[in-house]
């Protein structure tokens, strides 16, 4: 029972490490691939006054690294609070079990 408890705990703790780490995706910005079409016409075309599509939000790196971080705070303390509350399962769980021999 001693090496399964150990087992869930290791486990449990891995898995919130690695996953409370948004911070080492070094990937970069995502941008979209530029998508071109060629269709050969036997008439020439006539397209109208071509208009700029404002490209969307600029993100602040600063902005973005401080959220990310204070996510990461917060995942590892729920992490935490979580590992704390499966022990103090465990332990009761333990502590009900020799009451139950004892008698």
């Amino acid at each position: 029972m001693a090496k399964l408890r150990g087992l869930v705990l290791v486990g449990l703790l891995g898995a919130v490490l690695f996953t409370a780490s948004p911070a080492l995706a070094l990937a970069g910005p995502v941008r979209p691939a530029a998508v071109t079409v060629n269709v050969a016409h036997a008439a020439p075309v006539l397209l109208p006054a071509q208009t700029t599509v404002n490209p969307g939000p600029v993100l602040d790196p600063a902005q973005t690294d401080r959220a990310n971080t204070e996510k990461t705070k917060n995942k590892l303390i729920a992490g935490l609070l979580a590992v704390a509350l499966l022990g103090i399962v465990i332990w009761g769980r333990k502590i009900r079990s020799k009451r139950a021999k004892g008698s």
